[in-house]
């Protein structure tokens, strides 16, 4: 699928066209979690934005090969552990495991490679001993210490004077060091701390030269997107550049992205403030889908403000789209049931006007996804073809096919994002929550449900019961099943195709 796309950048901080290193392939490395805690709604915002970026870039046919690391080697892991008894290598493969299902529950993909840093010592190793070779890093003592001023360029992604390099830095207070900008490649080991043998003595590496390791071990030299927060611009992009370019002699990566910071009440969110959230916490009240849609409902380099507020109105929304795509298959199957049904003509004007509409949504919809990956206007652009399907319905005559088209395209677009809408196949009568309530009420009404019975075949015999009572004017006993029905959250609609029903 041609489609000329367009990226910001944030090593040349403008706009630019995205044109691939090899034709037809895309190489992404984004900075994972540090794994010594549940990952938080911060960690989550990188994740669902560089997921859906590469959904995009995968449907428009490109090859997509995507990293994304575990660090389980930090002092983070090691305060933590020691806080709860735990060996640091237990305690990250827990929280590694423990990963999974929230990102899983936000509807990411799963990565091509998850690297974690405990198992790419050797290559970490022969890192710093090629950036020792070329001049670019010094050992004393066991440690091992990058040079800054050996690398010409530092700074050239943060765009930081050597002044503000220094107030900036996490900068370790060394004598020792060369220069006070310097930083740290390889840590010497402090007794009860994990080590491993080197040829500096025993110790571990330090945060930055990891990604640096990992991204050259899966992706090589030189790849096309780097993604992550942008907190990590500075230190830890900055010295991943240092590092890979000063080896290799080379551009790191073509493209340098990075989503904005979530806010709480419009503060910076920590854990000092009381207002850090986990993901697994705000999945206990509202489901990953309905995170997803929130965290791409504003383009992904613009601050995200936090709150349930916010978070339900997402979840109104996205029930929106549900709605559509339900309404127009409900008459797509009314149509399949009813052989004498008739449908309006393809080349009618008024299938030719709604087939406009559909392909004018789905063409702003691809344009806001290739203007640097602009997903709240994708979003609006599905918004536009739900209201057209839903006007569409509305409508005197229809065309079944044409319907049941744009509802494939509404589901299609929205999958790019990684938002699940119906298909068809997701039919409530597989929930067995519903079953027990249902089953109740039935009873109380006199209606006596079969073992076997389904929520679909519980409804139908609702359905029939209220409308038998709508006709003998016993108004009473059918609002009682519609307002016993909608606080089971289950709404019944009267439509000139019949009556319908839907979960709220």
């Amino acid at each position: 699928m041609v489609q000329n796309i367009h990226v910001y950048n944030s090593l040349t901080g403008a706009k630019e066209p995205f044109i691939p290193i090899e034709n037809g392939k895309v190489g992404m490395y984004c900075c994972g979690p540090t794994t010594y805690n549940y990952i938080h709604i911060g960690n989550a915002r990188p994740l669902v934005v560089f997921d859906s970026i590469r959904r995009y870039l995968i449907y428009l046919g490109y090859d997509v090969t995507f990293v994304s690391n575990f660090t389980d080697v930090d002092d983070k892991i090691i305060d933590r552990a020691a806080v709860e008894g735990e060996e640091p290598k237990a305690l990250a493969d827990r929280y590694i495991a423990e990963f999974f299902p929230d990102a899983d529950a936000l509807g990411n993909m799963r990565a091509d490679a998850y690297p974690k840093v405990s198992e790419h010592m050797p290559e970490i190793i022969a890192f710093v001993d090629a950036l020792i070779d070329k001049g670019k890093a010094y050992e004393i003592d066991g440690d091992v210490y990058y040079s800054v001023a050996a690398f010409g360029s530092y700074g050239k992604l943060s765009k930081r004077s050597r002044e503000d390099l220094l107030d900036g830095a996490r900068v370790d207070v060394d004598q020792r060091k060369r220069d006070p900008a310097d930083f740290a490649l390889w840590k010497s080991s402090k007794p009860g701390e994990p080590a491993w043998d080197s040829p500096w003595g025993k110790g571990r590496p330090g945060w930055h030269i990891e990604c640096s390791a990992m991204s050259h071990k899966y992706l090589g030299e030189s790849f096309d997107i780097h993604g992550g927060g942008a907190d990590l611009i500075f230190p830890h992009h900055e010295n991943e550049i240092a590092q890979s370019e000063g080896r290799f002699g080379r551009e790191m990566a073509k493209y340098w992205m990075h989503n904005g910071f979530i806010t709480v009440n419009r503060e910076k969110m920590s854990k000092s403030l009381g207002n850090f959230f986990l993901v697994r916490e705000i999945l206990e009240q509202f489901d990953g889908q309905v995170m997803r849609f929130y965290l791409l409902s504003a383009h992904y380099k613009s601050p995200l403000d936090f709150d349930d507020e916010k978070l339900t109105m997402a979840q109104r929304s996205l029930e929106r789209l549900k709605n559509s795509v339900r309404a127009a298959l409900a008459v797509v199957e009314a149509a399949a049931s009813k052989p004498e049904s008739t449908s309006v003509s393809a080349d009618s004007e008024s299938v030719i006007a709604f087939k406009d509409e559909i392909d004018k949504a789905k063409a702003a919809f691809m344009a806001a996804m290739s203007d640097d990956f602009n997903t709240a206007l994708a979003i609006a652009a599905l918004f536009d073809m739900a209201r057209a399907i839903n006007t569409y319905i509305a409508s005197e005559n229809q065309s079944v096919q044409a319907l049941g088209q744009a509802a494939g395209q509404l589901t299609e677009l929205s999958g790019v994002l990684g938002i699940e809408l119906p298909d068809g196949s997701d039919s409530l009568g597989e929930d067995d929550t519903l079953l027990a309530p249902l089953g109740k009420l039935a009873d109380e009404l006199g209606i006596i449900p079969l073992d076997g019975w389904s929520v679909e075949a519980i409804m139908d015999a609702l359905i029939t019961l209220r409308q038998r009572f709508r006709s003998e004017k016993d108004y009473a006993g059918a609002d009682r099943i519609r307002d016993e029905l909608k606080a089971l959250g289950l709404m019944i609609e009267d439509t000139t195709q019949g009556v319908r029903w839907r979960r709220v």
